[in-house]
């Protein structure tokens, strides 16, 4: 089984003030752990820049060119209250969005089995004309409409377990019935989006809220009982993952209680259905995650399983 890791050294060159919980430190962490032994036989390679015609395929070009003009030449510039820009960001955003993409050419082209892109910003709360929650581009819904108009992959899931609600990627495929997109996530929680009646116009929306101090119980039971049967029934030529590792019990966004052998767990069932329906193809982005012990071992444990540790 072959496994890509996919990371860029400008992740390290995107700044945040101190104290912000997205920070540089978390593709450290990542470093290391994937450094281990154990990872020695991950396929490795650099993002290319993202291209333009596909990020314009899910932001609207005068939206995207008004992002990079945003971008500072010195200092830090706040998109809101808790997104921000620095020098690095705009060339750290493009590259998680070619790594995205290049993995999707990668896995559906058979050269690797599936592939984990590690890089930063994340991407999930980014709407159509609306960055926010970090998140400047939506490198997972980009990843999914390349998949379609590059490669002509007809049906895409995205499957997102990040503790926070992926507003951006529901927003972004509301009315499509070529995207399932499906997600657990923690409510009452930032950003507020995420409950059962949300099912999008063509009820390919499929959203499992748990709440405060659910652990990894109350978590299978959302995927197999609401997402897994969901997912399987819409049978993805390929899978997208929203690999967010803040629902962690010791993340400090959020109330979860998942422990690594639930990242582990979640990462094999998904590959089941992917398996029976896609081939195998699976494609993994990283999202949040901000305990740094807590994101390097379940990271760890995510990309075993991919691995088929």
């Amino acid at each position: 089984m072959s496994t890509l890791l996919i990371t860029h050294p400008s992740g390290l060159l995107h700044l945040t003030p101190p104290g912000h919980p997205e920070r540089v430190d978390r593709l450290k962490a990542l470093d290391r752990i994937f450094e281990q032994e154990k990872f020695a036989t991950l396929l490795r390679e650099i993002a290319p820049a993202g291209d333009r015609e596909d990020i314009i395929r899910v932001h609207p070009a005068d939206f995207v060119d008004a992002m990079a003009e945003a971008s500072p030449h010195e200092g830090l510039v706040r998109i809101d209250s808790d997104t921000i820009m620095s020098p690095g960001t705009w060339e750290a955003v493009t590259r998680a969005v070619g790594g995205a993409c290049y993995a999707v050419d990668e896995v559906v082209a058979r050269k690797v089995d599936n592939a984990f892109v590690c890089t930063r910003p994340p991407g999930h709360h980014c709407e159509t004309r609306r960055p926010m929650g970090f998140c400047l581009l939506n490198q997972a819904a980009i990843a999914a409409r390349h998949a379609q108009a590059v490669h002509g992959i007809e049906r895409v899931a995205i499957v997102d377990f990040d503790v926070h609600h992926g507003n951006g990627t529901q927003e972004i495929f509301w009315a499509d019935d070529s995207v399932l997109y499906a997600s657990t996530h923690e409510m009452p929680l930032y950003p507020g989006t995420g409950a059962v009646s949300e099912t999008g116009a063509l009820n390919t929306i499929v959203n499992a809220p748990l709440r405060s101090g659910d652990g990894g119980e109350r978590f299978k039971e959302a995927m197999e009982n609401r997402i897994l049967p969901r997912l399987e029934a819409f049978a993805p030529e390929l899978l997208i993952i929203s690999a967010g590792f803040d629902a962690h019990k010791n993340d400090p966004l959020g109330s979860l209680r998942l422990v690594d052998t639930d990242f582990g767990w979640v990462t094999r069932r998904l590959m089941d259905v992917a398996d029976k329906t896609a081939g195998g193809r699976i494609v993994s982005v990283l999202e949040g995650g901000y305990d740094l012990d807590g994101l390097a071992t379940s990271a760890a444990a995510h990309v075993t399983a991919l691995m088929r540790g």
